[in-house]
């Protein structure tokens, strides 16, 4: 018996109903196990690329509003000479701009309302060379102008403090100045001159921006705290961080964005890993029920065993023709999975929308999740893996069937029939 004969038997094995009486479609029990492999592909896929689009999704909206790489002094005073700084570290050709700032914690608030925030003096006209936030709100931030105490709110932030623009915002510097009756915390008054919204929580809901002359003065620093680094590359941010720090010596302390959010960014890859095991334990279970359906295929099939074996068919070709079937299953359970998953995956704006409006649910509230809406992003690198790991876990499947098929004794199986 021939390979092709093989094929044959397997795919009619698959296809027929009981004692070869064929019906037109998939057997009912084959049906449902390659259904669990669709059901576990299509879900790990789909899962995986939702955290992806939800790492990136969160990764371009922080990236927006920070620089690639900050550069700090090292005792976390001025910097001596800023635009040294900058030159230094533009001599490295992954460094594609530069901007000055001054960064400190301060309470923000309109009347008795009073919210921690990051308040960030900047340049500007530097800052959109480093930013996306700054190219786009280009108009909004040069309302900051040195002397004139504009401040530039996120728009979350301006809601939690009740500020419209036009009001008048508090800032309590952390530092206080001493007076006669004590040490008074040092207030200063800025008029709200715009909002933004970077779609990213953590960022509209706590961070501030004046003009940089203006910070160093309400910080009472002598200039720019730090330099942030814009790369041509956004991957390649902790090497060129690890470089720069080499090249610019002790003095400074360089930061990238990766270290800046470690910590959310370690969460999310171990979530992944971890999401990754569990979801394709599913696929195990859905694959290994591959053998229950060929062992009772087997049991079934045992007159039709016993005539190959008679007409001259050797073990390894009945183990084949079972391994043809098992696979079988396997592979068009796959391909369902990967062609369900990706489907799904791809329109996870259209689907997750839908489902809120129906149920009257929202499943990623921003003040939560960062973002609002549920982002997608499916990999190669994802897909790739899932779909080897599922036809493998088939495969292994359909081993033992096989050989029990193989070990049928033609005399006793003819016995009853």
């Amino acid at each position: 018996m021939n390979l092709p004969y093989e094929w044959h038997i397997g795919w009619r094995y698959t296809r027929a109903g009981r004692a070869g009486r064929r019906n037109g479609f998939i057997s009912f029990i084959s049906g449902v196990s390659m259904l669990g492999i669709t059901l576990g592909v299509a879900a790990l896929i789909i899962v995986l690329s939702v955290m992806n689009g939800f790492q990136k999704e969160v990764r371009d909206r922080m990236l927006s509003v920070i620089a690639h790489i900050e550069v700090f002094d090292a005792g976390r005073g001025a910097l001596p000479d800023w635009r040294a700084t900058a030159e230094a570290a533009r001599r490295d050709t992954r460094v594609v701009g530069a901007a000055p700032f001054v960064l400190a914690q301060a309470l923000v608030g309109r009347g008795d309302e009073l919210r921690g925030a990051v308040v960030r003096g900047i340049d500007p006209r530097e800052e959109a060379n480093v930013t996306d936030l700054a190219r786009a709100q280009q108009p909004l931030l040069s309302r900051l102008q040195a002397g004139e105490w504009n401040i530039v709110l996120g728009v979350e932030l301006a809601r939690l403090v009740g500020a419209r623009v036009g009001d008048k915002v508090t800032i309590v510097s952390p530092g206080g100045q001493v007076t006669p009756a004590g040490v008074v915390p040092r207030l200063k008054q800025f008029t709200l001159a715009g909002v933004f919204d970077a779609g990213h929580y953590e960022y509209d809901s706590a961070l501030a921006l004046i003009h940089m002359e203006d910070a160093a003065r309400l910080f009472r620093v002598e200039g720019p705290t730090g330099v942030q680094l814009r790369l041509s590359d956004v991957h390649a941010a902790r090497a060129a961080a690890g470089d720069l720090q080499a090249s610019l010596g002790p003095d400074v302390m360089v930061r990238d964005w990766t270290r800046t959010n470690r910590n959310w960014f370690d969460a999310v890859q171990i979530e992944k890993r971890l999401m990754f095991i569990i979801l394709t334990l599913i696929v195990a279970v859905a694959a290994f029920n591959l053998v229950s359906t060929l062992v009772m295929t087997v049991t079934d099939k045992r007159a039709d065993i016993a005539i190959l074996r008679t007409l001259g068919a050797s073990p390894r070709s009945i183990m084949g023709i079972f391994i043809v079937q098992g696979a079988a299953a396997g592979i068009m359970g796959t391909a369902g999975g990967v062609a369900l998953g990706l489907l799904v995956a791809l329109n996870v704006d259209v689907i997750v929308p839908a489902i809120e409006r129906a149920l009257g649910v929202a499943f990623l509230p921003g003040s939560i999740y960062l973002i609002s809406r549920m982002p997608s992003e499916p990999l190669a690198s994802d897909i790739v893996p899932i779909a080897v790991i599922s036809l493998l876990l088939a495969f292994a499947a359909t081993l033992y069937p096989s050989w029990r098929a193989s070990r049928v004794n033609p005399a006793e199986a003819l016995r009853y029939e």
